[in-house]
């Protein structure tokens, strides 16, 4: 079974600790949501993850493999990585963009079997009218999609998501993470997904890795992870943690009290 393995990492940026100590093993078939307030190293752990970012100290493992410099393309070759910048003024279709996915078996010429296999994720994700579109002529959330279409034609045995759905509507959102969801149980897929929305992240994910002052403040289930005495200790802000019908928490912000409000015989006529 291929388990990436986390041991003691420790991810620095200039004089910066974000994540301290950090272990965990995130098994396939699972969806893993990285959450935490700004600036607490979650796209930086997902950087590291895939060889970008160089750990201070610590080890990263993927079915038994280790991640070094000289290993670094062996280690790319069964990850799919989408960045949260989607900007992209390449001067190719969508079709095209979600090809290379298939960049590391490409010839000079494509196949009929690549095509297909391309369209039919277009046609999957509900973006097939976009195939000969540019891709630099798409909206942000557009190329949200199409760059996702990408990665699942890599047909990855790990995949990091960094906000993919922050710049799709509600419809889209839905979309994406029901094809992720999917897929990953369907592919035994180990994903990772940086999300900023804690319903969703509850509604979608199996475990969920809360990262807080540069540690790791808890890893498990929703339920168990996502209570109000952790999110308002981490986000300082106050919410009501409901269950709802498929036993998922709910959140709901609330607002601080309001001050008091002049009364009628403080109004001035």
């Amino acid at each position: 079974m291929a388990v990436l393995e986390i041991h003691d990492l420790h991810l620095r940026l200039g004089d910066q600790d974000l994540v301290r100590g950090l272990n965990l093993q995130l098994r396939p078939g699972r969806l893993h949501a990285i959450i935490g307030p700004n600036g607490t190293g979650k796209t930086s752990l997902l950087r590291a993850l895939f060889g970008e970012l160089r750990p201070r100290t610590g080890e990263l493992r993927l079915h038994g493999r280790s991640c070094s410099p000289r290993s670094l393309a062996a280690w790319r070759a069964d990850i799919g990585y989408m960045p949260q910048d989607t900007q992209l003024d390449l001067d190719l279709t969508a079709l095209e963009v979600v090809v290379l996915g298939r960049l590391q078996r490409l010839s000079m010429r494509l196949s009929d079997e690549d095509l297909q296999a391309a369209y039919a994720v277009l046609h999957d994700l509900g973006i097939a009218h976009l195939a000969d579109r540019p891709v630099h002529a798409l909206s942000g959330g557009q190329r949200q999609m199409v760059l996702f279409g990408q990665v699942l034609l890599r047909q990855p045995r790990l995949l990091l998501l960094d906000e993919p759905v922050s710049a799709l509507d509600l419809k889209h959102q839905m979309q994406l993470m029901e094809h992720l969801s999917e897929r990953t149980v369907r592919q035994d897929w180990i994903s990772v997904a940086v999300l900023h929305d804690l319903n969703l992240a509850a509604q979608f994910a199996d475990e969920l890795i809360v990262l807080g002052e540069g540690r790791l403040q808890a890893a498990g289930p929703p339920a168990e992870v996502l209570t109000a005495e952790r999110v308002e200790h981490l986000y300082h802000v106050r919410v009501d943690v409901r269950l709802d019908a498929d036993g998922l928490p709910h959140l709901r912000t609330l607002r601080a009290p309001r001050a008091a409000r002049p009364g009628p015989a403080d109004v001035r006529t």
